[in-house]
């Protein structure tokens, strides 16, 4: 490393990283570095690409370099990521780097929504990402997704015999929909409802993944308990709507993962169907800021509201498309992502 190459570290030396209050090139974000004549690059490699912290990183390099080197050199930084993980050494599922559950109290508050839509912006952004579709009795990502007439793979690897996800717009994709005529009734006990849900992840070859997402069946069940009995969590996220019933659920999720027995880290919360916007007026049909609310009560991050969207039910009615997008998931997206690189970070130091 020349002269220069060492200059330009310790000018980026200066330059934080918001979240995690060290520098970069202590934390490895600086690759790449060349420097040649007035020519200075180098790749900023983030904890995740739906960092919304990006262009902030980028401008402050380029102030630090500008300070400590004058405004003589032309700068090409590129933006990369790597996605962090806190579970790398779980013998099962080891290659996926974070497993998040998509949570609620009761039914019908667009959990499978919202699922659907995190992984989708996810992958939208460059993250490698998965879903599972943990509703045994009530599976809906096969119609949200528009493959209802997919049917699984099986391999054999190692004398073991694996089923691979259905691919989806590059996002791996599993339900036991796609095991099950669409219109049969499935009628069964808890316990055998959870051995096929401990089937789907344990029988799996999900391959490597930044995001695994658990969309799980509303309630506090058997299947809940089987999860964090199955696999490491990263956290879970709950989903509610504004409405004092379904607030009421959301507490007792809330709850169910703080016991003893659960002990998953609480990511956030989500409120769903949180008002109707004619000509910029908005109308809180189930009421307003309840999940703001909640959150603070319960202490815990407050990750964003979702309005009552006309297109998202006709999407998820016909099948979510490539293309599809919608502003509230970005910045959602981004604020749960942050918060799992941050706690990523504090657990690999401990």
């Amino acid at each position: 490393m020349n002269h220069l190459e060492e200059k330009v570290l310790d000018a980026l030396r200066k330059v934080y990283d918001p979240d995690l209050k060290q520098d970069l090139v202590s934390l490895g974000m600086i690759e790449g570095l060349v420097v040649q004549g007035t020519s200075i690059s180098f790749t900023i490699v983030l904890t995740t690409p739906a960092c919304p912290l990006q262009e902030a990183i980028k401008q402050a390099c380029i102030e630090a370099i500008r300070n400590s080197l004058g405004g003589d050199f032309h700068l090409c930084i590129h933006m990369g990521a790597k996605v962090t993980s806190s579970r790398s050494h779980e013998e099962l599922l080891p290659g996926v780097k974070n497993i998040i559950a998509i949570a609620s109290g009761k039914g019908g508050v667009g959990k499978s929504t919202v699922a659907t839509h995190l992984a989708l912006t996810l992958s939208q952004q460059g993250a490698s990402v998965g879903l599972l579709d943990g509703d045994i009795f009530g599976p809906s990502i096969p119609t949200m997704w528009g493959c209802e007439k997919e049917k699984i793979k099986v391999i054999e690897y190692d004398e073991k015999k694996q089923m691979l996800p259905i691919d989806r717009y590059g996002i791996k994709l599993l339900s036991i929909g796609f095991l099950a005529p669409s219109q049969e009734a499935i009628v069964w006990r808890g316990p055998m409802a959870s051995a096929a849900f401990k089937q789907l992840i344990q029988d799996t070859d999900w391959g490597p993944l930044d995001y695994l997402f658990i969309d799980l069946p509303p309630g506090t069940s058997d299947i809940h308990l089987t999860l964090v009995q199955t696999i490491k969590l990263t956290g879970v996220v709950v989903v509610t709507t504004p409405q004092r019933v379904s607030l009421m659920d959301a507490m007792k999720a809330i709850a169910m993962f703080n016991k003893e027995r659960f002990r998953v880290p609480i990511l956030g919360l989500i409120e769903n169907m949180s008002y109707f916007e004619i000509k910029n007026t908005h109308y809180y049909i189930f009421g307003e800021d309840g999940g703001r609310q909640l959150a603070e009560k319960e202490q815990i991050s407050f990750l964003g509201q979702v309005p009552l969207f006309t297109q998202i039910c006709q999407i998820g009615d016909r099948g979510i498309m490539a293309d599809t997008y919608f502003e509230p998931f970005k910045e959602i997206t981004q604020k749960l992502t942050q918060k799992i690189a941050i706690r990523n970070a504090y657990q690999n130091l401990e």
